[in-house]
């Protein structure tokens, strides 16, 4: 007989680098367990993540032997503790936890305080000489159990609580006697069997059997399914349910509970920080119901509890060589650790955190740099308050995420999502929020709180998000059934302004301007140990970055950020401008080569000015243009409005009627079922080589205007064929001779591989490129056959939702796929060439992922638009410390 699948690990037998299986809160207790020692840890047990995948797969059915095995570990529990669940006398109660993988604060259920029945909250208020503690504990089981196991609303609860609460006269649930508790225990049974028809259960085990099923099915919630698909978390991965011996925070003054930082969560400055509570559970502090206190004020609460947990947090941080955030309860002056993690923070607070790691010994410099979440670098470069405006602040509460937001506000999350999709910039205001928010959370521009504190839910996603949040802004009365707030006598509705400021906590209603953070002096440490951070990458990785970029301004920002050149100057955005569609348009119209050239010559000097200006801007460094790519009629008016000004014209008998009917024509005449796999590109340059001659004249006029000599690199896109660049490489080094420079030395000529047939006869293509660049935006859609335009909005999220795919290919690089056409291209072509340069200035340029796969397929650098260029810095240098060992393709 084969061995039995284990579902069941004790936290003894478990450690960190068991993740995948035990997920990341079960891993972590059990490594704290190791490391802490079992007096410190309460006891348990995990349901593995392989456990929750079978349910799944299964239809909702526990696994074979999981319910033998569960049993085992709670008698093993039992043993350990010496007491039993639903004991008549003084029965052991446990929390029943989720732990994904990877951190989803606030998505997955939690129950606590199970085993509490009728009979055993007597036991426990005996063995503890404390009866409201006792009836404290059993109504916080019922509400939480309601809630999670059986679907009850919560409001429902809170509803009876603020009842109970008026009828008492009483302001705080910690100022219900035990009567008022046992009559909130009773409403909330009578709520659980109007609900389910049934009367709450009182076996232990079956409390224990819907508790585990519950947190399984939380995995498959609307709420976790959004936070997943946010953060690009694989739905099939599952989560673990942990099943720990509870430790009590509401057992009076000396207990408590808190969530604690080893450093600044917001900063990363070196000083612990984090929120507690005094006589309250673990979920007071986290649900934002209560405004808890700062964790320094804990030192004159409970000094002994307060030493041993600073001293618990260095311990932590060093053993696991990264910040912890960690959840503590404190009972009857005891402290008891329940988890650590490694703390999801804010960009500011990582680069602070890997400088300081590296000066402290705590990691080496590429340990540090794997510490930094690349992609959310941006957050560093987020606009924040102009520190010189003045402005009124109309309330102050904890500064949860930095940066500066400012918009309408909006009470609901669904409201959030609808302005955004509107285009509208909105404020998301409530009381405090839940799991239930998180799509609203990506769409406003900032989450304001009256309740909460550092650790809310509030806080904790906002700062994953890199979203700008202010959580206990006590002073605003905010009322989510007249949708508005109230503060002193003002009263703000719905779709009225308001701006705050996640950097120091404030709210105002004047409009603020918004300024690059570099110059907020409070950023002075961050971004000093920003450029530390950037060095370093740059001393790591191998992979240039360059930027997209089509005008000055864009270059010199991107070269301010670390920029290495222009990956991509795109020409057509130069013919855009108002002053220049009735030169380019007048060169459409032309019915000869003779005329079209005439035109070209009102553009030649407005296109050498362009080019001056970005050498100018980029000097000494090189820069990469690509000839006209687009269909020629997107110069010209929209068909559908031309033809109905021509109707008007004629009906009206205008003077402009003649001209509007010759421009209907060649609009139609020249327009395509579909442009882009028409006329562009260099099909452009072959039927109509005086543009191409044009624009390589005003390029190379540029460079010699130069004092310091430029690095031109003349890009002819969309090429399918070897003579097709044969024939534009020809025309570029004509115009290069009548210009007196030469190939090679001032100015190189190369082509932009976006065309699978390109990919695979790319040793033909490079005898006549000095340089491959990848446009992967529509190599994308060329090699899938998808329209970027038209997917993305329309069967991309069903694909994502029936796990087709996992992200839009146009988000990241479809390695199997399309990435396979870029290796390929990139191994052909140096067997042909191989001193051939290879780059990449598709969007996908700025993906940390698709980053890692272009370091690894042996490509010389990225491209990516200039507020990008930080991020493709880090992430290049963690994709060289990632396959340092690995060069099996760079050598084949």
């Amino acid at each position: 007989m084969a061995d039995e699948q284990k579902w069941v690990y004790d936290f003894a037998e478990g450690s960190k680098d068991m993740r995948e299986l035990l997920g990341g809160k079960g891993a972590n207790v059990a490594e704290m367990t190791r490391v802490l020692g079992a007096d410190r840890v309460p006891a348990g047990f995990t349901i593995t993540t392989e456990a929750c995948v079978a349910y799944m797969q299964a239809g909702q059915e526990e696994p074979d032997g999981m319910a033998a095995q569960v049993a085992d570990a709670l008698e093993r529990l039992q043993e350990h503790t010496g007491k039993r669940l639903g004991d008549d006398d003084d029965p052991l109660l446990v929390s029943v936890r989720s732990g994904a993988r990877e951190s989803m604060p606030g998505m997955l259920d939690t129950v606590l305080n199970l085993g509490m029945n009728d009979t055993s909250v007597e036991g426990l208020a005996k063995a503890t000489d404390n009866e409201r503690f006792a009836w404290d504990s059993y109504r916080r089981f019922v509400q939480m159990f309601g809630n999670v196991s059986r679907g009850i609303d919560g409001e429902a609860f809170e509803q009876a609580i603020a009842e109970v609460k008026s009828d008492r006269g009483v302001e705080e649930d910690t100022e219900l006697d035990t009567d008022a508790l046992k009559e909130l225990t009773d409403r909330f049974k009578a709520l659980y069997s109007e609900h389910t028809g049934e009367d709450f259960p009182q076996d232990p085990q079956e409390q224990l059997r819907l508790a585990i099923r519950a947190v399984f099915d939380s995995w498959t919630g609307d709420r976790a399914r959004e936070y997943r698909r946010i953060n690009r978390i694989p739905d099939d991965w599952g989560t673990a349910v942990n099943v720990q011996q509870m430790v009590f925070g509401n057992k009076g003054d000396t207990s408590g509970s808190g969530v604690a930082f080893s450093r600044d969560e917001v900063t990363g400055a070196p000083e612990p920080s984090g929120d507690f509570l005094p006589n309250a559970q673990g979920e007071d502090v986290v649900s934002g119901a209560r405004t808890p206190r700062d964790i320094a004020e804990m030192k004159d609460w409970l000094p002994d509890a307060y030493e041993q947990l600073m001293e618990i947090l260095k311990t932590l941080e060093q053993h696991y060589g990264d910040m912890q955030d960690t959840e503590f309860t404190v009972e009857d002056g005891q402290l008891y650790m329940l988890q650590t993690r490694d703390a999801k923070r804010p960009a500011q607070a990582a680069v602070r955190f890997a400088r300081d790691a590296v000066d402290e010994g705590l990691l080496d410099r590429e340990q540090a740099l794997m510490t930094v979440d690349a992609d959310m670098l941006t957050a560093l470069l987020v606009e924040t308050f102009d520190p010189k405006a003045d402005y009124e602040v109309i309330a102050t509460g904890v500064p949860a995420a930095p940066g500066g937001a400012k918009g309408e506000v909006v009470f609901t999350a669904a409201d959030a999502v609808s302005a955004a999709d509107e285009g509208r910039a909105v404020v998301l205001v409530r009381p405090d929020t839940n799991a239930n928010d998180v799509a609203g959370f990506h769409a406003a521009k900032g989450i304001l709180t009256s309740l909460g504190g550092k650790a809310s839910h509030a806080a904790l996603v906002a700062r994953g998000m890199g979203v700008p949040c202010v959580t206990a802004a006590s002073e605003l009365k905010i009322s989510l059934e007249d949708k508005c707030i109230r503060v002193g006598d003002r009263t703000i509705g719905e779709g009225d302004f308001i701006a705050i400021n996640g950097t120091n906590g404030e709210v105002t209603l004047d409009d603020v301007p918004l300024v690059d953070p570099k110059e907020d002096p409070a950023f002075d440490e961050i971004l000093k140990a920003f450029e530390t951070v950037l060095g370093w990458a740059d001393d790591t990785r191998r992979l240039g970055v360059r930027t997209n970029a089509d005008t000055p301004t864009d270059a010199r920002k991107a070269r301010e950020l670390g920029a290495e050149g222009i990956g991509l100057c795109r020409t057509e955005h130069m013919f855009m401008a108002e002053d220049r569609q009735p030169k380019m348009r007048r060169m459409i119209m032309a019915g000869t080569r003779e005329a079209r050239k005439d035109a070209l010559e009102q553009l030649l000097p407005l296109q050498q000015e362009d080019f001056e200006g970005l050498f100018e801007a980029m000097k000494g460094l090189p820069v990469t243009i690509r000839l006209l790519d687009p269909p020629l009629h997107e110069f010209l008016p929209d068909l559908p409005d031309l033809a109905a000004q021509v109707e008007r014209a004629r009906i009206e008998c205008t003077d402009d009627l003649e001209e509007l009917e010759e421009l209907l024509e060649t609009t139609e005449r020249i327009s395509e079922e579909n442009p882009m796999l028409g006329t562009r590109g260099c099909r452009l340059g072959i039927l109509y080589p005086e543009i191409y001659e044009m624009q390589v004249h005003a390029i190379l006029r540029a460079a010699k205007a130069m004092d310091e000599p430029p690095h031109p690199e003349i890009m002819i896109p969309l090429v399918d064929y070897e003579h097709e660049i044969e024939l534009m490489r020809e025309l570029v080094v004509r115009i290069g001779n009548d210009e007196g420079l030469h190939e090679g030395e001032d100015y190189t000529v190369g082509t932009m591989i976006e065309l699978p047939r390109a990919c695979f006869v790319a040793d033909r293509i490079a005898k006549f490129a000095d340089f491959f660049s990848f446009g992967t935006n529509d190599l994308t859609q060329t090699a899938l056959g998808f329209s970027r335009d038209d997917v993305e909005s329309k069967f991309v999220p069903v694909y994502m939702e029936q796990k087709i795919i996992d992200r839009s290919p146009f988000e990241t690089i479809d390695k199997p796929g399309v990435g396979w056409l870029v290796r390929l291209a990139a191994w052909v072509g140096r067997e042909a060439r191989p001193d051939l340069k290879l780059g990449i200035c598709g969007e996908h340029g700025g993906d940390p992922d698709s980053i890692e796969f272009f370091h690894m397929a042996g490509l010389d650098y990225v491209s990516c638009s200039p507020f990008r260029v930080p991020i493709a810095r880090v992430a290049a240098a963690q994709a060289a410390i990632i396959h340092a060992h690995d060069r099996s393709w760079a050598d084949a």
